[in-house]
This record gives structure tokens, C-alpha cells and sequence, in this order.
């Protein structure tokens, strides 16, 4: 499970070529999960202030349903990832599977262009497709990161790539609010058919930009025969990584305590727009800037937690920084006006990059040093990060169908963030720091 990377780590171009595919794929998370595609679902799905849906024979409320699609998504992906990775890094052949979810959840984006109120079961099954598409993505982008990046350089890279994608989101972003606004001047028949382009677009910028990182990245950075990839010698692999996991107590407590504080994270990111329009009937205009405000502080988060973790360690930062996670979501309970909405977005911003850049950078400073299994190790932090999610958006529908309010589901994701802070705390902080 040792070897010798075959190419020059921290090369710049290397690097911007890595941050180039958060650059294209965050266009997925900005305008499908949490701006233009949620509140487009809504207006479809709602008639005359009914929210109720029928769906595969059940009447559903239409949030609720988006939620559970969402926890669909990541339980599908879930199991099949570590056998992938191990796969992957058998064979050396991480780049092919960062193809293929790619493609996936891109054409999935272009398939939503069909979506209509009549067509509301095509709908979710793109909805499906491209979340699977995109978590499928993210672990072999991931497992890059400690091949392309010395340890020292862990919390800055990360925190590039992450930044990278958040002005690459917000470029997008506008740009379709451009043609939306103005459907009329750029041909569009009706705003609803232009908000349909802007899904299209979100899949043509994923594939386009991915092709700079799929020239550029090393495919088989240890030299292997990619001959072999064989199932069983991908789940040989797996074996081999749960062995080495049994045997680094701090990284199994790290992705516990992760997969905890990762739920409240990204339950935020999925429903914070959605919250503001069915708790404080914010028009879609409002939800989209308070989108743009959570992207454009979320890239000075992630450098600004990134220095500090340079100062305090990994752990202390993250400690901080969950603990304004517990705040946010008591805050969110009590939120009353627009103002307000405001000021817990510029918070969500700012801890929301920080602590996305620092866990994965965490993460890697804790795998071996001279492991060369990284998409496998990377698979344990990816199904953290989706099951995370499962469990998040699952428990935000189900507290909301079970009690008819949005705002008791935020204290059910503050309480995922006490637990994940309570576990991070049993982490060792000087393995982190020896790791670099």
C-alpha cells in the first residue's frame, strides 16, 4: 500500500488544473441543489398554494419529496463507491470513473431542460441522476488531493479548489439570471422555458471546463497495470484500506465526528433556499442574492479558516467553527425577517467554506503518509459524506412532515452538529499535526 508518485507535487499547473473541476461541477451544487432549480421545482409543484404532490401513487408534500429524492441519491451511491475506489485504485484508473459520473450527472442537468409540471417523475429521476453523477465524482476528484499537494500544502490547496468553484458557481449563476430576467430580448419564449435553459447550461459548463482537468490531471501517478482492474481485486483493495483503518483510531473517530457535523453542512446547503421561501415567503429574486451572498463569503471563509488553521491546528479550528454551526441553527429556529435571513446567510458563508475546505484537508493530513490508496481512503470519507446527507435531508423532511415547520428541523440538524462536536473533541489533534 506504499509507492512512489510518479510526477512533481505542488506544480502549479497540476494544481489549476485540479481546481478547474470544482470550478465546473460547483455550477451542480450553486444552481440545481440550492438556487434556480429548487425554486423552479416549487413553483411547479405547487398549485394555487397546494404543495401536495402525487408520486408513484402517494401524495406527498412537494419539499418533502425533493428532500427524500435527495436521500435516494446518496443511499444508491453509497455502497457502490468504496468498491469503485478500490477498483480505481487497483488499476490506477481514477480519472475514467471521474469521467463517467461526470457525464452522468451533467447530461442529467441537460435532461432537467425536460422537466415540467406534467413530468414530475422525470424530474426526480434527473434529480437522482445528477446527484449520483456528482457525489460519484467527488471522491476520485478528492483522492487528487494528497497526490497533487505536499502535507504543508493541504489546508491551502483545498481551500483553492473550493473557492475555485464558488466564483465559478456565481459566474453561472448570473449569467442565467441574465437570460431569465431578460427571456424576451434573448428569444426565450416564456421566463419558465429560459429557467429551463439554465439547467442545460449548468450540464454543457460541467462537461465543458471538465475537460482542462480530465487533459492535464495523472491518470496512474503510481504506474500501475490497468489491465487489472478486476472487481474482486477492488474489493481486495477495500479490505486492505478497513484494515489500516482499524488500526488509525484517530481517523475512524475523525469520520464519525465528520459524518455528524457534515450532516448539519450540507442539510443547510440543500434546504437554506427552500427555507426562506416557505418560512419567510421570500420571493425568488431575494433567495437567489441570498445564494450569492452565501457563494461569494464562502470563498474568503475558506482561505480566512484556512490561515487560522495554520495558527490554532486543524482541530481547534474546527471546533470554532462547528460551534457557530450550533449557533446559526439556533438563530435560523428564531429568524423572523428578511434582514435576518440576511445576516444568517453572510454566517453560513463564512463557516460553510471554511469547514468544507478544512475536513477534506483534515482528512487527508490523517491517511498514511505513504499510502497509495487514496481513492479508497477518500471512498470512507465520501460515504461519510453522503450517508451524512441521507440521514440530514431524510431527518429535515421528516421533522417537517411530522410537525408541519420547517424551523424544528433546524434544531434537529443543531443537535447533529452537538454530537459531531462532542466526537471531535476525542480526535488527537498532535496525528494531525505529526501528519504534516
Amino acid at each position: 500500500m506504499s509507492g512512489t508518485i510518479s510526477f512533481k507535487q505542488n506544480n502549479h499547473r497540476t494544481i489549476r488544473a485540479w481546481c478547474t473541476y470544482d470550478w465546473a461541477n460547483s455550477v451542480y451544487s450553486l444552481v440545481i441543489t440550492s438556487a434556480i432549480f429548487p425554486i423552479y421545482y416549487q413553483a411547479v409543484t405547487t398549485t394555487e398554494g397546494n404543495d401536495q404532490v402525487l408520486f408513484a401513487g402517494f401524495t406527498v408534500t412537494n419539499s418533502v419529496l425533493y428532500s427524500f429524492a435527495l436521500s435516494f441519491s446518496f443511499l444508491v451511491i453509497s455502497p457502490l463507491l468504496p468498491l469503485l475506489s478500490g477498483v480505481a485504485d487497483y488499476a490506477g484508473s481514477k480519472k475514467s470513473f471521474m469521467k463517467f459520473f461526470c457525464y452522468l450527472g451533467g447530461f442529467a442537468c441537460m435532461g432537467m431542460y425536460f422537466f415540467t409540471s406534467s413530468s414530475l417523475e422525470w424530474g426526480i429521476l434527473c434529480v437522482v441522476l445528477a446527484s449520483i453523477g456528482y457525489s460519484g465524482s467527488l471522491v476520485f476528484y478528492d483522492a487528487y488531493l494528497p497526490e497533487i499537494a505536499t502535507s504543508d500544502q493541504l489546508d491551502k490547496v483545498s481551500a483553492k479548489g473550493y473557492s475555485w468553484g464558488y466564483y465559478g458557481g456565481v459566474v453561472l449563476l448570473i449569467l442565467n439570471l441574465v437570460f431569465i430576467q431578460n427571456f424576451e430580448v434573448f428569444g426565450f419564449p416564456s421566463q419558465g422555458i429560459a429557467t429551463r435553459f439554465s439547467f442545460l447550461l449548468v450540464g454543457i459548463w460541467w462537461i465543458g471546463f471538465a475537460q482542462i482537468p480530465f487533459a492535464i490531471l495523472p491518470d496512474n501517478v503510481y504506474k500501475k497495470d490497468i489491465r487489472q482492474a478486476k472487481w474482486s481485486k477492488g474489493y481486495e483493495e477495500l479490505v486492505k484500506v478497513w484494515h489500516s483503518l482499524k488500526s488509525n483510531p484517530d481517523l475512524k473517530k475523525y469520520i464519525l465526528a465528520y459524518f455528524f457535523f457534515n450532516m448539519g453542512v450540507q442539510t443547510v446547503m440543500y434546504m437554506a433556499a427552500t427555507f426562506g421561501s416557505k418560512e419567510l415567503k421570500l420571493p425568488d429574486f431575494k433567495l437567489i442574492a441570498t445564494v450569492l451572498i452565501i457563494q461569494l463569503v464562502a470563498s474568503l471563509g475558506a482561505f480566512v479558516f484556512a490561515r487560522l488553521s495554520g495558527k490554532w491546528g486543524n482541530k481547534s479550528t474546527l471546533i470554532v467553527m462547528i460551534s457557530i454551526w450550533i449557533l446559526i441553527c439556533l438563530a435560523a429556529y428564531m429568524v423572523t425577517s428578511e434582514y435576518e435571513f440576511y445576516a444568517l446567510a453572510t454566517a453560513v458563508g463564512v463557516v460553510m467554506g471554511g469547514i468544507q475546505s478544512l475536513s477534506r484537508a483534515t482528512y487527508a493530513k490523517l491517511i498514511p503518509k505513504n499510502s497509495i490508496d487514496h481513492a479508497s481512503y477518500f471512498s470512507f470519507f465520501d460515504v461519510a459524506f453522503n450517508l451524512s446527507i441521507v440521514v440530514g435531508t431524510f431527518s429535515y423532511g421528516l421533522v417537517e412532515q411530522l410537525t408541519g415547520s420547517m424551523r424544528n428541523s433546524t434544531l434537529a440538524i443543531g443537535g447533529f452538529f452537538v454530537i459531531g462536536l462532542f466526537l471531535l473533541r476525542n480526535v488527537n489533534a498532535t496525528s494531525i499535526s505529526e501528519s504534516k
